[in-house]
């Protein structure tokens, strides 16, 4: 008998231990509502709607960069909305993104999310109607702002679609995830949510005006063939304004120079290609960037002279030789004859607020194939 309770006793708290351990593991795996554990202070979230978030989700999860997705709803006045009453509420289906801003940017998602659906549609997503399913993004600051419009204007500039983006840019809301179900749903529910998609004519219409509905090719791809920024129209100063965050607008339109050692890249040690912020013209390579000590990015050449115009500058009781991009005609910095000798002797003097750089593995996704080769 005492040996019957005795093994009863064993099975038990091995139950129990089996019991505590699947609790801890089910304590412990992130939910969908929450960024993955190996997310970190450097992974940003952003907000944003795109239609159906079924599709928006899928899009965004293959998109480089992204870490995490969840579908829920915002903007509306009821708290802890449902599938339920989120419209009747004023809220719209809208993603959480979780990104690793080193490998994509704000600026990045909007023109994403621009080539994912259709959004010169104001009251809708296809054939999904009303408020509910209207494209938005929300901004955290205006940094962010600015750079939506920035990708805004530059589309609506090239005349991709036949009517104006309608893309709302809002400030940013609280964000309630949606029901479990929904997370994943193109996972979950592929019969049900490929026809689902197909039917709607969203892959059609991706097709029709980007060439493909991929999340890492031509979704993903320069906003026009080769070279666009040869056709680059350069907007009114009011425009320029609204695109450009305060420092960007006075160094690039006003030839102001920002603060050394403050500023975006003068650290940047990662492969890549600077680009113009506005026209988005290459200039310069990683390859060709050095530490001069002077607390601005500095770089021994450009990728080619001819994407460069140089002036004389005699602000300042001196004469400098002023460096711009040819085709926005933006202010960069200065060239000085002071570079390291065994490299040309040259030291081009850039302002951060008057470039963007593109990371070496997004240079095709971004148009910038042919300047692989730099990296070779």
């Amino acid at each position: 008998m005492n040996n019957i309770k005795s093994q009863f006793l064993k099975v038990a708290i091995i139950l129990i231990v089996v019991i505590l351990a699947l609790l801890a593991m089910n304590y412990l795996l992130p939910k969908k509502n929450t960024p993955p554990l190996n997310a970190n202070a450097k992974t940003k979230t952003a907000l944003m709607a795109n239609g159906c978030f079924w599709c928006a989700e899928a899009d965004f999860e293959k998109m480089p960069g992204v870490i995490a997705v969840v579908s829920g709803y915002a903007g509306g006045i009821a708290d802890n909305p449902t599938y339920k009453n989120y419209a009747d509420a004023g809220h719209r289906e809208v993603v959480q993104i979780t990104y690793d801003p080193t490998k994509v940017s704000y600026r990045d998602l909007v023109s994403y999310l621009i080539k994912h659906g259709n959004p010169t549609d104001a009251d809708g997503s296809f054939y999904d109607r009303g408020a509910e399913y209207a494209p938005s993004v929300y901004y955290e600051n205006d940094e962010e702002k600015n750079s939506a419009l920035a990708v805004i204007a530059d589309i609506d500039a090239r005349h991709i679609f036949d009517k104006p983006i309608a893309l709302s840019v809002l400030p940013r809301v609280k964000f309630w995830p949606a029901e479990e179900y929904h997370q994943d749903y193109y996972k979950k529910n592929q019969v049900r949510y490929g026809y689902y998609r197909l039917q709607s004519g969203r892959d059609a219409f991706i097709k029709k005006h980007w060439g493909d509905t991929t999340g890492a090719s031509a979704s993903n791809a320069a906003l026009n063939p080769s070279s666009p920024w040869k056709s680059y129209q350069k907007p009114s100063k009011d425009v320029l304004k609204k695109l450009l965050t305060p420092l960007q607008y006075k160094v690039t339109q006003e030839n102001e120079t920002e603060p050394p050692f403050q500023n975006e890249y003068n650290e940047t040690k990662q492969e890549g290609v600077y680009v113009d912020i506005l026209s988005g013209e290459p200039l310069y390579s990683s390859r060709d960037k050095y530490d001069s000590g002077t607390g601005w990015p500095s770089f021994v050449k450009p990728i080619t002279q001819e994407s460069l115009i140089l002036k004389e500058d005699k602000s300042f009781f001196s004469t400098r030789t002023e460096v711009r991009s040819k085709y926005a005609d933006s202010h960069l910095g200065h060239v000085f004859p002071d570079g390291p000798a065994d490299r040309g002797g040259l030291r081009y003097c850039m302002n951060s607020a008057a470039l963007r750089f593109i990371p070496k593995e997004y240079l095709a996704a971004n148009g910038y194939k042919e300047y692989m080769g730099l990296f070779q």
